[in-house]
Parts: structure tokens; C-alpha cells; sequence
């Protein structure tokens, strides 16, 4: 198995990350993606880009270098009441939009109790297409009670490469993520959250995890082309 699209990645307007986003484009195609999602950090992480940007990333053509390229963002979740730091009017112009929780930009002590609220509003939220990285024990959240309601809702839970490539404190939090989304059919993606041209696309250790559960490739929606394009269509986001 292998990803068709890497929806998960950042370039050089998320400061900690490497490559502009032609070279990742251009990456994408090298390595044979059909499509990838530009989806860069919401405004408060410091010195991150101003709502402007993400307003005028259509100025990327839809396909370029004959990968689909999907405007989008990573939003960081504000607080357990669930808002986020990107605008509404912002969300509207992307095509895909994924919100997730980071120490610097999610203050007050977590428990299981409020980051399942803030998960749950994220599963209410029309804008919201996925949550990512979400296998942190820092972050933990009654995983059954979200992922039913993400499955209901048609969201996607994400199967983040990095956390379980680097982060060997997430696996266990990863791996029962993985088996109740196989549980209750929700959907998920497997993204690198690439921050180089040299992780953008392999996914090798999200991969071999959920094979090792023996998890359907028809709930991954950048399994194949054709799970993709219907995800797209589905959520009335352009193929072209």
C-alpha cells in the first residue's frame, strides 16, 4: 500500500519548515503523488502567516505540474471551547482544513474531559475536514466517543507518519486510534506533516501500522486515486 496524496505538509511560511511550496509541488510530482495539500499553521503560532495568505491561495492553480494541489491550513485549536485562530471567512476560501492542538497555542491544563469537548466541537465544526496528530498523551481524549461522532460527520481522523516515526510515546495512543476507526468505519488519512521535501509522501511506518491491524484500505481516503477523487467530490471540493 502507499499514499496518492499527502494532505498533511508545510513550506517556509510555516518558519519551521524548509521548502517553498512550488518545491513541494514540484516534489510531489517527482515522487509520483496525484496530490498533496498545502495546509500551513494557523496565525497564532509567532510569526506565522496573516489570514491574507491563506486568502489568496488561490492564486496556486489548482493543478500544477499535473499534481492536484489542494488549498488548505492547519488550524490550531485556541481553547477546550474549541475555536480556532483561523477566521471563518478564511476556512471558507480553502479547500481543506485541519485543526489540530499545540503547546504553544492551546493554553490551560488539559484532561481527557475538555479535550474531548474541543474534539467534539472540531466534529460539529462545517469547516473542519480532519484532525490531526491526535495520538499525543499530552492531549489524550476518549478516542470511542470522537471517532463515532467523526464517523457519523464525515471526518477524517489523521494517521500521522511523524508522530509514529518519531514520537514513540504516541504509538499506543496511534494504534488504538487506528482499531476503532477500523471499529466504527471512520474514515482516516495518512499524511508525513512533511516539513522537507525529503519526508513529503513517505509514509512507510503509518503504512506498515495499520497493516499490521490488518486496517481496509477503502477507509483511507488517500489510499487510491479513486478514494480520493470521491472524498473530493463528496465534499464538493474541485477536481480540477
Amino acid at each position: 500500500m502507499k499514499i496518492v496524496a499527502d494532505l498533511h505538509t508545510h513550506t517556509i511560511m510555516s518558519v519551521h519548515a524548509y521548502c517553498t511550496a512550488l518545491e513541494m509541488i514540484t516534489e510531489a510530482n517527482r515522487i509520483g503523488l496525484y496530490g498533496m495539500a498545502i495546509t500551513d499553521h494557523g496565525e497564532s503560532m509567532q510569526n506565522f502567516p496573516h489570514f491574507y495568505y491563506f486568502m489568496n491561495l488561490h492564486a496556486i492553480p489548482r493543478v500544477f505540474n499535473d499534481v492536484r494541489v489542494l488549498k488548505g491550513v492547519e488550524a490550531n485549536i485556541s481553547d477546550f471551547e474549541g475555536h480556532l485562530d483561523v477566521p471563518e471567512e478564511a476556512l471558507r476560501n480553502l479547500d481543506f482544513c485541519i485543526a489540530s492542538m499545540h503547546m504553544p497555542t492551546l493554553h490551560g491544563e488539559p484532561t481527557v474531559e475538555k479535550c474531548t469537548e474541543a474534539y467534539l466541537k472540531m466534529a460539529e465544526n462545517p469547516y473542519i475536514n480532519m484532525i490531526a496528530h491526535s495520538g499525543s498523551p499530552y492531549y489524550k481524549y476518549d478516542y470511542e466517543k470522537v471517532i463515532k461522532e467523526f464517523a457519523k460527520a464525515g471526518k477524517l481522523i489523521e494517521i500521522n507518519n511523524s508522530s509514529i516515526k518519531h514520537k514513540a510515546d504516541f504509538v499506543p495512543n496511534c494504534v488504538e486510534i487506528a482499531k476503532l476507526c477500523k471499529k466504527h468505519k471512520c474514515r482516516v488519512s495518512v499524511d508525513t506533516d512533511a516539513h522537507f521535501i525529503t519526508q513529503l509522501g513517505r509514509a512507510d511506518e503509518a503504512l506498515k501500522m495499520l497493516s499490521d491491524i490488518d486496517f481496509p484500505e477503502s477507509l483511507i481516503v488517500n489510499a487510491s486515486v479513486e478514494n480520493f477523487n470521491a472524498y473530493l467530490k463528496e465534499n464538493n471540493i474541485p477536481l480540477s
